[in-house]
């Protein structure tokens, strides 16, 4: 960038020197050799329509008119990429001679018309071959002279369409100088157009322009913009603006979806709820810096800082963000759902469907190397029983690594390592492992409104290939184990489920309060999208509960049969099957009276359990030596047997 500067100054020099001889030489001989040297420095062809000069008093003004920059080879010739009616140098003779500098009062640029585009085919005419800048001096020596020392610089009538089908912008530019309060002209620009088709406004208020190719004087710079319904404000100061260094700048993003931003930033985001947030930007070592982060995500905070190293084929962003306070449904959009509280579906109205059924964008991954972490220490908004939150990812090549995700749970957590790589068809080929680590029962039974104590530990795995979560887990493979021995859960859960209808009406009011449980063990089947229970077994102090049926995930169908069997005789105690049915997002429970008969003790309990209980043998986490556990299984064994 510094480069530009040097060559731009090297222009504006040859144009001078060559406008100020034409008075001393002919015409004819003049302008051919200014073409010549500017088309050199270009290197493409300029043009000049005249030269002349006015001579006057210590002061000589050289006037160009018709300079035409032409597009490089293998573009159209109309429209060139520039044409600048008019610019008219003033030369100081006097000063001239006695500094030994060319020393221009004034440069007047007059209705300059730019044509900037960037071709599907990768190519634009805006990328010029400049010519080498000169080498410092050696150590110990002192610079030369600057040989060309200008007062101010003007622009008039100033316009620029560029167009970059990559970006699907299309954008029309007024620029223009304006003198501020101290009398500087200082650069103003507005912009109008279309940016990822989507509607764009801007505006410009700069410094001088003669102090861009300095690296001494802070450069004042503000723009706004609109891209749509996002909305931009960056402020502040840059040092060295050629090379983008020294920067002090603010930089503000607000709008309804960060998906948004990806045209923008060139970086894959996800959709987000309504979003402001600010920072500071920068720019060294080559890498964009958005730093001191602080904003809210829907009903989160969030802050941190990215770095964007835009070199190589792709970019390459590092992110380390945080949140004191997030909302898990704030995060929906990382796994294709529909981000925020209140968020409607496509249609404007409730969807029927839970399991997040929007497509992953594989170009979008493709489209930049990222590193992310993230932690958020509180998790609220009742949308899980979640209490905090971590997880490092990387997505490299467009393949996206999770080690791990972890969601803490009372003084457990639920972690897991998961890859997703692009397939044919758009698809995502997901592998998956998940484990429970002492999962807090409080916190999950207080989640449904009930209460329980204890942990719960297991582990789940699963493969699948798809366009969407839904459609991963629709076509999915795996399994679920999950067990406990000892514990306690509220007395209410149990009792509706054998109807026991007297104890259940105490239990809501809080007596009696809970019960104990003496082991669990869950061994769940997916296949193809269809979870069905190989074993469910749940023993408290007074009761024994067993599953079947089965979860279509694919179509989110629930049917299921969850059996209670009293260990002793109860009064007021019906036995009966529980039939869970209906949707994912409208379940039904339903009681379902089986034939009457006498079904007390834990023999005739572990009875109907036989034949899922075949499997126990594979059966071995979370059960440990737990004398509880061991003894109720020891039992069933022994029952499959006779």
């Amino acid at each position: 960038m510094r480069k530009a500067a040097r060559w731009a100054i090297g222009i504006l020099v040859v144009l001078c020197i060559l406008g100020a001889g034409a008075a001393a030489f002919a015409w004819v001989a003049a302008r051919p050799m200014a073409e010549r040297q500017l088309s050199s420095l270009f290197g493409r062809p300029v043009t000049i329509g005249a030269i002349s000069v006015s001579p006057s008093f210590g002061l000589t003004q050289v006037t160009f008119t018709d300079v035409v920059v032409a597009n490089p080879e293998g573009w159209p010739a109309d429209p060139p990429f520039a044409r600048i009616a008019r610019v008219a140098v003033e030369i100081d003779v006097g000063e001239t001679r006695r500094t030994r500098a060319l020393i221009l009062p004034r440069v007047t640029i007059e209705t300059p018309v730019i044509a900037a585009q960037a071709r599907a085919e990768g190519d634009n005419n805006y990328t010029f071959a400049l010519p080498a800048a000169a080498g410092e001096p050696p150590s110990g020596e002192t610079p030369p002279a600057a040989p060309v020392r200008v007062g101010a610089l003007r622009v008039q009538g100033g316009q620029a369409h560029v167009l970059v089908n990559q970006l699907r912008a299309d954008v029309r530019i007024t620029f223009e100088t304006r003198e501020n309060e101290q009398g500087v002209p200082v650069l103003a620009a507005e912009a109008e157009g279309t940016y990822a088709e989507q509607p764009l406004s801007a505006q410009l208020n700069g410094g001088a322009l003669l102090a861009l190719g300095e690296a001494t004087v802070p450069w004042p710079i503000e723009v706004t913009l609109e891209n749509g319904p996002t909305h931009g404000r960056l402020a502040g100061t840059v040092l060295d603006v050629v090379n983008l260094a020294g920067a002090d700048l603010t930089l503000e993003l607000a709008g309804p979806n960060m998906a948004l931003l990806t045209p923008l930033t060139g970086v894959p985001i996800p959709r987000t709820p309504r979003y402001r947030v600010q920072g500071k930007l920068s720019y060294a070592e080559s890498r964009f810096r958005f730093t001191e982060i602080a904003g809210r995500v829907g009903n989160s905070d969030l802050g941190g800082a990215i770095t964007v190293d835009p070199r190589g084929t792709r970019p390459d962003v590092t992110a380390e963000l945080q949140s004191r306070r997030v909302d898990l449904a704030d995060l929906t959009g990382f796994i294709g759902g529909r981000p925020g509280r209140g968020t409607p579906t496509r249609e404007g109205q409730q969807g029927s469907r839970v399991l997040p059924d929007q497509p992953v964008s594989i170009p979008k991954l493709e489209a930049a190397n990222v590193h992310l972490t993230y932690r958020a220490r509180q998790v609220v908004g009742g949308s899980a029983p979640v209490d905090n939150l971590r997880a490092d990812l990387t997505l490299i090549d467009g393949v996206i690594t999770l080690r791990p995700v972890a969601f803490g749970i009372g003084r457990g957590e639920v972690a897991g390592n998961l890859i997703l790589t692009p397939v044919e068809n758009e698809a995502l080929r997901l592998q998956g492992d998940i484990e429970f680590r002492r999962v807090d029962i409080a916190r999950l039974m207080r989640f449904v409104g009930s209460e329980g104590g204890g942990t719960l530990t297991g582990r789940a795995r699963i493969e699948a290939t798809g366009r969407s979560t839904a459609e991963m887990l629709g076509r999915g493979n795996g399994s679920l184990v999950l067990a406990t021995g000892g514990g306690n859960l509220s007395a209410f859960l149990v009792d509706l489920s054998g109807l026991r209808l007297g104890n259940a009406v105490f239990s809501a009011l809080g007596l009696p309060s809970r019960t104990r449980i003496e082991c669990f063990v869950g061994d769940f089947a997916l296949q193809r999208g269809v979870l069905r229970p190989r074993l469910f077994l749940l023993e408290t102090d007074d009761a024994l509960l067993s599953a079947e049926g089965s979860i279509r995930l694919d179509r989110e169908r629930l049917d299921l049969r969850v059996r209670s069997q009293a260990k002793r005789l109860t009064v007021a105690a019906l036995p009966t099957d529980l039939l869970v049915t209906g949707t994912l997002r409208d379940p039904s429970v339903q009681p379902e009276i089986v034939e009457l008969g006498i079904r007390g003790g834990i023999a005739a309990a572990l009875g109907f359990t036989a034949a899922p209980l075949a499997i126990l043998p594979t059966i071995e986490l979370g059960i440990g030596d737990d004398t509880r556990c061991n003894d109720t299984l020891q039992r069933a064994r022994g029952r499959t047997r006779r």
